[in-house]
């Protein structure tokens, strides 16, 4: 008899995470891809990489879980036996493997995100609203003004004595600094060590905002492999700050031990990626909410529906009596 494995899908607005665990959470395979706008072509992308390594011969996956901003979509499409939302599966990977953790700071492409933990259990969080100060993003955007790779920022970062002073109130205001202080003739170094510590001040004064961040830290999302950023965290919250190699992949981690914990299961088959799916959106106009109903389509055949608000704008795929007319 093959053992059980557990599929964990993450798929947020810049990336799309994956991964499968055996029985004692031991990473069978894993991937981290850009979601390009694309969720549907993201997760196919994402099932052909983690199927080459996999080894069907030996494991086979019996529960699948799936977060992120577009999991109901992408759970909907691989037949996902759990649903559940990033701050619940962020929490659970990082206790897995931190159970003491207190406070996990996670800042990715366009978002971050705040979760306080009390003996393994997440008991508050915050997430970022308007202001992308605080994301990858706006250091994305700021490494081309300077003709340096973000993956770089780190390193030359550590390099600097005086940090350049940058306001950390938004983008706007961020990137109007910037380009005064290089008017000025700020170093490099000292431009982009100010950067990093910008972002980290912008997060603690709106994500952070009123929380008691507690040791032990876990830092983890994209921003978290930016030294400079960990730097400027450990300094600012006077304490070591933890980030583990597989800090990108918690979300996936997590919810593919939730699939593990529930007792629904469901087989699950990579020929999946080579299935035909598409999205639409109709207006209900059933009642006055006029609810936006999100549709799921395998070729004709509606799979799965969401976005009403009563049991009007409901749709469901019919019964073979109710095509028959029975």
């Amino acid at each position: 008899m093959k053992e059980e494995a557990y599929l964990g899908i993450d798929i947020g607005s810049i990336s799309t995470k994956g991964v499968i665990l055996d029985a004692n959470r031991r990473i069978l395979s894993s991937a981290y891809i850009w979601t390009e706008g694309d969720p549907i072509g993201a997760v196919r992308r994402l099932l052909t990489l983690l199927e080459e390594p996999f080894d069907k011969e030996r494991y086979q996956i019996v529960a699948t879980g799936t977060t992120g901003s577009a999991r109901r979509l992408v759970g909907t499409i691989v037949g996902a036996t759990i649903v559940k939302n990033e701050i619940t599966a962020h929490a659970v990977g990082t206790t897995s493997l931190y159970p003491d953790v207190r406070t996990i700071l996670e800042i990715g492409g366009q978002d971050s995100k705040i979760i306080l933990v009390e003996n393994g259990v997440a008991v508050d969080y915050a997430m970022n609203t308007l202001c992308a100060a605080g994301t990858g993003a706006f250091l994305s955007s700021q490494a081309r003004r300077l003709g340096v790779e973000v993956e770089d920022f780190g390193e030359i970062a550590l390099t600097s004595k005086h940090p350049t002073q940058i306001a950390a109130r938004c983008t706007v205001f961020a990137e109007y600094d910037l380009v005064h202080k290089i008017q000025m003739g700020h170093p490099k170094e000292d431009i982009i060590a100010g950067l990093c510590r910008a972002v980290v001040s912008n997060y603690l004064n709106n994500v952070g905002k009123g929380k008691k961040i507690l040791s032990p830290v876990v830092f983890q999302g994209g921003v978290s492999k930016n030294i400079g950023v960990v730097d400027a965290f450990e300094k600012e919250l006077g304490c070591p700050v933890i980030v583990d190699e597989n800090g990108h992949l918690m979300g996936a981690m997590g919810i593919a031990i939730l699939a593990a914990r529930s007792s629904a299961r469901q087989e699950f088959d990579f020929s999946v990626e080579n299935m035909e799916f598409r999205t639409r959106e109709v207006n209900c106009g059933r009642c006055p909410n006029n609810c936006e109903i999100v549709c799921v389509y395998q070729g004709e055949t509606l799979i799965d529906s969401w976005g009403n608000r009563c049991d009007k704008g409901a749709l469901r795929q019919k019964t073979p009596a109710e095509k028959r007319g029975a």
